[in-house]
């Protein structure tokens, strides 16, 4: 069975890791595990909930508008800084550029509670750390610091606070999804993946087409932001 990925020109394979395979997984930039999607042409692998990420998604996070997940960053640098965690990436990423959010797929779909064995409450996401007045907040696993606009895990009861990739690996695919993000064509399950089966050639580039013109929308959006931020400095300047 083949399949069809929006970010990628030729078909996918499924592929059973084995244990010293080092794949690295085009979407994430992580090392794969268990079942992948898979071009051997080009060295291409995605995770399972890298592959089936939906294109599209409301996330709790930022309400003011939906994430598009798009497979590189638009920026000029060529990567982005992770809202949640902190850290770059230069790969899929869930992004609105009118607001310069940028999230990794695996940060997007942290679940909404997780245990841990340092402490014995359900640990719940919280988008910004836990503020205590007048004292800085560090991660009780690691003891590094807690910025109050990354992401973390805590216990309010407790005043317990760790950052995501501290308490948790785990993704939680699926969640936040907008109701018209699966395309048509792709098979239920797979929002980002279709089987390749039996599809006309012409359905095929219409999707692709739609899929760059919306990245060219975003790129664009990203432009005019950047005008606009350039204009109001001249503005300035001249008022002065």
């Amino acid at each position: 069975m083949e399949y069809k990925h929006f970010s990628h020109r030729h078909n996918l394979n499924i592929h059973q890791v084995q244990q010293g395979q080092q794949l690295l997984c085009s979407g994430c930039e992580s090392f794969c595990h268990g079942s992948v999607y898979a071009c051997w042409q080009c060295n291409f692998f995605l995770h399972s909930h890298c592959g089936n990420a939906t294109r599209y998604m409301k996330h709790p996070s930022h309400p003011s508008h939906p994430l598009i997940l798009i497979p590189q960053p638009t920026y000029c640098s060529g990567s982005f800084l992770c809202n949640a965690c902190d850290q770059s990436g230069s790969s899929f990423s869930y992004c609105c550029a009118l607001c310069e959010v940028d999230l990794h797929v695996h940060c997007a779909f942290l679940p909404p509670e997780v245990s841990h064995k340092v402490h014995p409450h359900e640990l719940s996401l919280t988008y910004s750390a836990l503020e205590k007045k007048g004292a800085p907040q560090f991660c009780k696993i690691c003891s590094k610091s807690l910025e109050s606009k990354h992401w973390t895990y805590g216990c309010t009861k407790c005043d317990f606070g760790v950052h995501t990739f501290c308490a948790t690996t785990e993704v939680k695919p699926g969640l936040y999804q907008m109701e018209d993000s699966a395309d048509g064509a792709t098979p239920e399950g797979y929002p980002g993946l279709r089987q390749d089966v039996c599809e006309a050639k012409e359905d095929q580039i219409e999707v692709e087409l739609s899929e760059e013109a919306l990245v060219q929308l975003y790129k664009l959006q990203l432009q005019m932001q950047m005008a606009e931020q350039v204009a109001q400095v001249m503005a300035s300047m001249n008022l002065s």
